[in-house]
């Protein structure tokens, strides 16, 4: 049978993407672990997570390439196996993986997509191929890496998705495509208030984009907030003593990475009040004769995450 299902108006209250304990096995390997996870319309969410944390893996499910073992996923309300040709004509998908018609030019492939959609906008499609400074009569096997994925972008844009889904779409572009790229996107979301789903390891571009972040690690979701509220509660703390000091052994679990100088103690604090923080860093450190708790950019906190990993779930419990 093939697959369908009734499409959904979206409202505002309503998720585009929703996932309920999404689980995926290979064999012996977990690759995702009871992900539950809401996208809100509009949103433009960052996934990250390290190499293996079952990023791609999520996305596929997401989009009805793999099929989960448990669990669920919906897409405008519709479940991820049963997405067809209605749905997907309002879902832009790109991923550095896909495998692209390299025989044809980009003018042909964007003469190939123009039918198959019926929300394909022309007039835009021909703004996207000059922003992008894309050959319209070169064949796409003698495109550079960052060419495709523009060329890839720009037939999944052109019919005006309401959702985009990207999947690695900077890796291994060189620093000017991948700046132009960012710039176009940053531009079309303004423009648009496309819902973005997005995975990259680019922190630095995704911090640009993103209002709200999801990070998982070995298949488990870590945490999922906005981007603000994230930054609003993590502080890297630097504290001076008077004394010779060490990382106190009943430091609280939202003390993380810490370490001890002769007379200073640095960490990063995970769940930050600013009322609170002095309070807090007295009763456990004597001689305190100054602290300073600083902001942190989202590349500082998915590192200082990251590299906690390694810690196993106590480390994923202190962050949440």
């Amino acid at each position: 049978m093939p697959k369908t299902c009734e499409p959904e108006p979206n409202t505002a209250m309503e998720p585009i993407i929703r996932i309920r304990n999404l689980t995926r096995r290979f064999r012996n390997t977990l690759a995702v672990d009871h992900l539950n996870l809401e996208i809100a319309q509009g949103s433009v969410f960052a996934f990250l997570g390290p190499n293996g944390a079952g990023k791609t893996t999520t996305i596929q499910m997401l989009m009805g390439i793999q099929h989960a073992s448990s669990g669920d996923s919906t897409v405008f309300g519709c479940p991820s196996h049963k997405l067809g040709r209605l749905e997907f004509q309002r879902i832009g998908y790109v991923s550095e993986n896909q495998r692209m018609p390299e025989w044809m030019t980009v003018e042909g492939l964007m003469s190939y997509c123009r039918p198959l959609y019926p929300s394909w906008d022309q007039a835009f499609c021909e703004t996207l191929l000059r922003n992008f400074h894309l050959p319209r009569d070169r064949k796409l096997k003698h495109l550079s890496r960052g060419m495709k994925m523009k060329a890839a972008l720009v037939s999944s844009l052109a019919y005006r998705p309401e959702l985009l889904v990207l999947d690695e779409p900077f890796s291994g572009l060189d620093p000017l495509v991948r700046a132009e790229f960012i710039e176009g996107m940053l531009e079309l979301t303004e423009q648009e208030k496309w819902t973005i789903f997005l995975s990259s390891h680019d922190i630095d571009e995704v911090e640009r984009l993103a209002d709200t972040v999801g990070i998982v690690n070995d298949g488990r979701l870590v945490l999922a907030e906005g981007v603000e509220e994230l930054q609003a509660r993590f502080r890297a703390v630097e504290v001076v003593t008077d004394r010779e000091v060490r990382v106190p052994d009943a430091a609280p679990e939202s003390w993380l990475r810490a370490k001890a100088g002769l007379h200073s103690l640095r960490f990063v604090h995970s769940r930050y009040d600013g009322d609170a923080i002095e309070k807090e860093i007295r009763e456990r450190v004597p001689g305190v004769t100054s602290f300073e708790a600083t902001g942190m950019s989202l590349k500082e906190i998915y590192l200082t995450l990251a590299r906690g990993f390694a810690n196993g779930p106590a480390q994923s419990a202190a962050v949440a």
